[in-house]
């Protein structure tokens, strides 16, 4: 087992890259650890964020992934300079201060809980976010199970290649359509002030304690559920 540790602060931005899977938890204190077991190396660095624009991952002469990305926004986080970095080739874990906003790509699946900042997630396979406060970009080559606070844009677009779960909590006010495997769907939630599409090859389940309109020409309304007692 490889571990790696680095201090941040409450707010930092923490960029992880895994060719396989990756499982991230928030957690007390102000140290981000890294640990995996595979044999494709572990590594962590600190960068200044202009030197972050593309996520490239190898082990050896063989390319993981190579993604050009969007620079870590480090507006929201005054006083933060620099952004960490984690590079693992295979699968494994990463504690993160509850505060941390993370940028996180995956070969494989990727598991996220009790982060208090911004989640961004873009996962070759299975995506999960659990008890995250605020939803940037998401997307995942299978299933998503989403489970969020609040959401960072007005207008927003979530794709998975198979089953889509999709639950924010503070969402009073949208317009949200839908296309799965049953075809396409609408509904308005509130005044319908966001614009939400969820684009999923398997089902969607629209997770939501507000009243769901059905909106005109066809009233047609896909799987629509309310969150469970807190």
């Amino acid at each position: 087992m490889t571990q790696r540790s680095i201090r941040a602060g409450n707010n930092q931005t923490v960029i992880i890259k895994a060719g396989g899977s990756v499982t991230v938890k928030g957690c007390e204190g102000e140290l981000v650890t890294a640990e995996s077991s595979d044999r494709w190396g572990l590594g962590v660095d600190r960068h200044s964020p202009s030197q972050i624009g593309r996520a490239r991952l190898a082990a050896g002469d063989h390319v993981l992934f190579d993604w050009r990305i969007k620079t870590a926004d480090l507006k929201e986080n005054p006083g933060t300079d620099e952004v960490i970095e984690i590079q693992m080739g295979g699968s494994g874990t990463v504690s993160v201060p509850f505060g941390s906003n993370l940028k996180i790509y995956s070969g494989k699946d990727i598991d996220v809980q009790d982060i208090r900042g911004q989640v961004d997630a873009f996962a070759g396979l299975k995506l999960n976010i659990q008890n995250v406060h605020c939803l940037g970009n998401a997307s995942a080559g299978w299933s998503m199970n989403l489970d969020c606070e609040t959401m960072l844009a007005g207008d927003v677009e979530f794709k998975s290649g198979s089953d889509l779960r999709f639950h924010v909590a503070d969402l009073t006010s949208a317009y949200i359509r839908v296309k799965d495997l049953g075809g396409y769907w609408e509904t308005r939630i509130g005044s319908g002030e966001k614009s939400v599409y969820l684009k999923s090859g398997g089902d969607v389940t629209l997770v939501t304690d507000r009243k769901a309109e059905a909106l005109p020409p066809n009233y047609i309304l896909g799987r629509i559920e309310t969150p469970p007692a807190a």
